[in-house]
């Protein structure tokens, strides 16, 4: 009975440590485009690039027991095509048409310069993170250039420990707001169309 009892002990203690420790989340986030886009364009073809200028794929961690451990990963090749898509989508909306092949075409580059997942150091578990997106948008026109940069950042509280498909909402909903602040930017659509 005794043996029982200390092996079911051991048990509950090695799934409540096991609780405290994440494993790696790759996650795979969907942004959109959002608000009222402004069109100023008359279909003229403009050159799309996007960029991910960040130095590592890894946003941060979820804190916890083993930090080291519960690393927030986007990958480039996850991130990148679906921010190209939106963007493209973003520059119709403006009334420009989308060419990657057009000669002497006004240049749009959209550069994701900044993604981060930041959870507090201290304690076993995660309460709360705190995320943010930063773009920066170069156009190129001619002689004429514009720059600039555009953020959103999310405060999010947590009864427990997110799971994967909540933090790539969260990580989702801060791309979308950072890139549609960037695009109602009305000197990109002025600096497109001259």
């Amino acid at each position: 009975m005794l043996k029982r009892l200390l092996f079911s002990l051991a048990a509950v203690s090695a799934l409540a440590l096991a609780g405290c420790a994440h494993s790696p989340q790759q996650l795979d986030p969907n942004p959109k485009i959002n608000g009222t886009i402004n069109p100023v364009g008359q279909g003229q073809p403009v050159s799309v690039r996007v960029v991910d200028g960040r130095p590592s794929p890894t946003l941060g961690t979820r804190g916890g027991l083993y930090p080291e451990t519960s690393a927030v990963i986007v990958p480039k090749d996850k991130v990148v095509p679906k921010l190209q898509a939106q963007a493209e989508a973003a520059v119709r909306l403006l009334g420009f048409t989308p060419s990657p092949n057009a000669y002497n075409a006004p240049q749009l580059t959209v550069t994701l310069a900044e993604l981060k997942y930041q959870s507090p150091k201290e304690g076993l578990y995660v309460t709360e993170a705190t995320i943010g997106a930063t773009f920066r948008v170069e156009v190129q026109n001619g002689g004429r250039r514009y720059t600039g940069r555009y953020g959103a950042s999310l405060n999010q509280r947590f009864g427990m420990a997110p799971n994967e498909q909540t933090n790539t909402k969260l990580v989702s909903d801060v791309l979308s707001d950072a890139l549609s602040r960037a695009f109602r930017d009305q000197s990109i659509g002025q600096v497109l169309s001259q």
